[in-house]
């Protein structure tokens, strides 16, 4: 009788250790994929969105498993190098999708050059902020992914991943990116534009009744806000909070030190938008809201509404959630109004539409050989 139960607690013991071996594995392989995803397919081991967020019809967390295999480690491996030289620029990126998804979906409409039709998106007053380097760097990314794979993956997706890519880099959670955006033949018209951006100087009302329109609830919508969390502003996205009269709610010692910086309403100068750590993905912005030291006021406004105030103080107390809710805000953000299939095409180069692209190789070629000549 002994030797039958000396037998179960050693086969008991032995099941428990393999248990354990096979826990230790898997926790060890998920924060390796943490430290630096540079798995060509979606990572077992990252934020667990794909398994909860639906998705649109057309995209996929595989999309490009057979086509491009590589592009999220094609476009990881460059951001981090950019980011070497300046980690500023992934506040810039990750802007740059939230512009072009708020408009008119995320088609890399943003990234257009105007046309005989009119001026381009870019060219409208909330996007004359958004960084000329940002621009640039979705392009010398489309021109890579399209050097090694062919021209399979749109610009559109570009941005999406090279935003996703912002936030980890910067410190920020680690989420997948449902892919199969294809690109826009159109943009914007100005007016569009500015109906679906709302201002800095809007209250959580305005930018509540903005977004809801668009599938979003207060959470998400503070969430998403959570962007702010690096990056910089111009003095005149805030100074209506200091001039000519001083916002109330703001902290006295903080507003002191921006009049500082922005010493009147006009000035072009810019200072961080996160007072506490500007280059760090982290929850203290919603610490900056908490304390008054939000600088826009559709941020500060964020923890005077009583519908959003407890969702910025459980950001400020609880990083993790904040990173799940911003992960999930995001990808949902991701998803609005997206071309796929048959609709849209996969530009050749970001900023001009297939059907413009030769006439604008030709205007190149024409102010190179100018250059050129202009050198003898």
């Amino acid at each position: 009788m002994a030797s039958t139960s000396n037998g179960v607690s050693v086969l008991f013991f032995t099941s428990f250790l393999l248990l354990l071996l096979q826990v230790s594995f898997i926790h060890a392989s998920c924060l390796h994929c943490a430290a630096d995803s540079s798995s060509s397919s979606s990572s077992s081991c990252s934020n667990s969105n794909n398994n909860r967020l639906p998705l649109v019809n057309g995209l996929s967390w595989s999309f490009y498993e057979s086509s491009c295999p590589n592009v999220k480690f094609l476009i990881r491996s460059h951001l981090k190098k950019v980011f070497t030289n300046d980690i500023g620029l992934a506040a810039g990126l990750l802007r740059l999708h939230f512009h072009d998804c708020f408009v008119q979906g995320c088609d890399g409409s943003v990234l257009l050059d105007g046309s005989a039709s009119g001026p381009s998106e870019k060219e409208a007053p909330p996007n004359l902020s958004l960084r000329a380097q940002a621009f640039k760097i979705i392009e010398d990314l489309r021109a890579l992914v399209h050097h090694h794979c062919g021209s399979v993956v749109s610009c559109a997706d570009i941005v999406a991943v090279a935003a996703r890519d912002s936030v980890f880099l910067s410190g920020g959670p680690e989420y997948e990116v449902p892919l199969g955006r294809r690109d826009g033949l159109t943009f914007a018209t100005r007016n569009a534009t500015l109906a679906n951006l709302p201002a800095p100087t809007s209250n959580a009302g305005v930018i509540l009744e903005s977004l809801a329109t668009k599938g979003f609830d207060p959470t998400d919508v503070v969430a998403l806000s959570g962007g702010h969390t690096i990056g910089i502003s111009h003095c005149t996205s805030f100074t209506n909070r200091l001039y000519p009269n001083q916002d109330p709610v703001m902290d006295q010692t903080f507003a002191d030190k921006l009049k500082l910086t922005c010493p009147t309403a006009n000035t072009t100068n810019t200072t961080v938008i996160d007072l506490r750590t500007p280059d760090l993905f982290d929850n203290k912005y919603y610490v900056d809201l908490v304390n008054r030291q939000g600088l826009f006021t559709s941020d500060q406004d964020l923890f005077t509404d009583e519908r959003t105030k407890e969702i910025v103080t459980e950001f400020a107390e609880n990083q993790s959630l904040f990173f799940d809710k911003f992960a999930d805000a995001v990808v949902k953000m991701g998803q609005l109004g997206v071309l796929t299939g048959n609709n849209g095409e996969i530009r050749r180069n970001c900023s001009v539409r297939n059907q413009d692209y030769e006439s604008f190789l030709r205007m190149y070629q024409v102010e190179d050989a100018v250059e050129d000549r202009s050198e003898l």
